[in-house]
């Protein structure tokens, strides 16, 4: 099962590296990321951009494969006592922060806590611990109160958000709500704070004491990390156009997010490689808020419902392109174990817009001001506002298309006040399908306004399945399970999911290294 194996030992086995695993620099690596990085805070912001800022700069305890196995990073390994209530991780010697202080078991338990506030996974850590220590420099000692196989898992997922290790002094808010803005993390580059340029440009060094694992292969953020470039530079592009200009030019080596409709102008072009790094796709959805009016009731939301067209949604990502999209999509990542069809009924091929207005009305929609958030500087998410916007002034809501960058969206989301003060009712994302394949892992379908996403929707009902799926270890309870949590999410309209797609990067066909999975820069080099 994905996240519960359990692992004894040292590391995974794989091919031995040589005592001393250094690579020769060579320049520079220039990467166009999707969006700009408007916060360089993990636990703070749970965008894919800072997520991936934050590879590159933390380590973590544990690392995963592209099977998403789990395997140590950080750690030597670990030792479980107790029939499972008693784990002993041990750090690996040598490890340094980016200031030069050498990094602490007390530095790893203060960076779990606080990622276990934002974090589903770590709560449910919490929630299954009675205490997380320091025994000494480098052991963290953590006593449960019933196993938690799937603790490597947790520790190293690459799912948002990412248990990013950070000096205990720079973690003095433990909520998470409180970015940390001095960037320090042990990982293999350095943050290079004095060259950012916000909206521009970000730059990264190779962190010179870094030490790779001396053991396993590398895959994803498993196994030894080589860096092969002295410095990686992230250039924020106005649009995507641009980057594929700047990438066909020589002006970049690799862009994140390829435009679709240009995928038959890159395939075409002899020094490029067009490339899915993110093989799991995209799941998208729109959340709306589950606080204010209008959408605090059960049926409003219901008879919004019945406008989604998700095939129109994915399409205006992907264009007439089948094979970089799926749909239908429920609340579970298609083609995985907990995937299924529960529910999926309240889902229309066509929606009838003028029936779906009357049902509005009479769930009691009274023209409620709708304030719908934007990304106008993010193509497929705006690409999917477009949709849901046209969707909802054709039956007659009174919107508000609040078009502003990714950053300000991001920024203003965590705002849980009405319309009138500054908050908002709705919007729309794209999740990386890893993060939708379990209850463990998938924020969105919580019912805890608390601890949950934004958007702060409340169910027991969902709550209880949740806590009922981490204590089952049977696969088949657990499909059992994950149908009544998709029948929940349904039937109280968690969010609208709004279907999957492939984004395709692109990249200069010399460069060599590049894995699949999210984008990370270690292993990168070229021919």
């Amino acid at each position: 099962m994905l996240g519960r194996r359990h692992i004894l030992g040292a590391a995974a086995a794989g091919l031995a590296l040589p005592a001393a695993v250094r690579a020769a620099p060579a320049s520079t690596l220039r990467f166009t990321p999707s969006v700009d990085l408007a916060f360089t805070d993990p636990i703070y912001a749970t965008a894919y951009v800072t997520r991936n800022h934050a590879l590159m700069v933390y380590d973590t305890l544990y690392g995963v494969n592209n099977r998403l196995e789990a395997s140590p990073q950080m750690v030597e390994g670990h030792r479980i006592e107790q029939d499972g209530l008693r784990w002993e991780m041990k750090l690996r010697n040598g490890l340094t922060w980016h200031d030069g202080e050498r990094v602490l078991a007390r530095d790893c338990v203060a960076s779990i806590r606080r990622w276990a506030t934002r974090d589903a996974m770590g709560d449910a850590l919490m929630q299954a611990s009675d205490e997380i220590s320091a025994a000494d420099d480098r052991t963290i000692v953590l006593r449960l109160k019933r196993p938690c196989p799937w603790i490597p898992y947790a520790l190293g997922k690459v799912a948002t958000s990412v248990c990013a290790m950070m000096p205990e002094r720079l973690v003095t808010d433990v909520s998470g709500f409180k970015p940390v803005t001095e960037v320090v993390g042990s990982g293999p580059f350095r943050f290079l704070q004095d060259e950012r340029v916000p909206g521009a440009h970000n730059a990264y060094g190779r962190f010179e004491r870094y030490m790779p694992r001396q053991d396993g292969v590398a895959d994803w953020t498993s196994g030894p990390k080589i860096v092969h470039y002295d410095r990686v530079i992230w250039t924020t592009m106005p649009d995507a156009g641009t980057g594929v200009a700047a990438l066909q030019a020589g002006e970049q080596d690799w862009i994140d997010t390829a435009p679709h409709d240009l995928l038959p102008v890159l395939k075409r072009h002899s020094g490029v490689r067009v490339m899915v790094v993110e093989p799991l796709g995209f799941t998208c959805l729109m959340q709306v808020n589950h606080l204010h009016r209008p959408f605090n009731s059960q049926a409003i939301r219901r008879a919004l419902m019945g406008g989604i067209d998700q095939k129109a949604s994915m399409q205006a990502v992907v264009g007439d392109n089948p094979e970089y999209m799926s749909t239908p999509l429920g609340f579970f990542t298609p083609g995985s174990p907990m995937a299924n069809d529960a529910g999926m009924g309240r889902l229309s091929d066509k929606p009838d817009m003028t029936k779906v207005k009357r049902a509005l009305a009479e769930a009691g929609y009274a023209g409620e001001k709708v304030v719908f958030l934007v990304p106008a500087d993010s193509a497929a998410i705006k690409a999917l506002c477009d949709v849901a916007a046209d969707m909802m002034q054709q039956i007659g809501i009174n919107l508000e298309y609040a078009a502003t960058d990714f950053g300000s969206v991001v920024a203003r989301r965590n705002n849980r006040k009405t319309v009138a003060e500054g908050g908002w009712s709705a919007l729309a994302g794209n999740w990386h399908g890893m993060d939708w394949l379990n209850p463990a892992s998938h924020n969105a379908i919580r019912g805890n306004p608390e601890k949950g996403f934004f958007g702060w929707p409340t169910s027991e009902r969902r709550e209880a399945l949740r806590a009922e799926w981490m204590v089952t270890h049977d696969q088949a309870e657990q499909k059992r399970i994950c149908r009544d949590l998709q029948q929940a999410c349904f039937d109280e309209v968690a969010y609208f999911p709004l279907g999957q797609y492939l984004q395709p990067s692109a990249m200069r066909a010399s460069l060599q290294g590049v894995m699949t999975g999210t984008p990370v820069f270690w292993n990168v080099r070229p021919a």
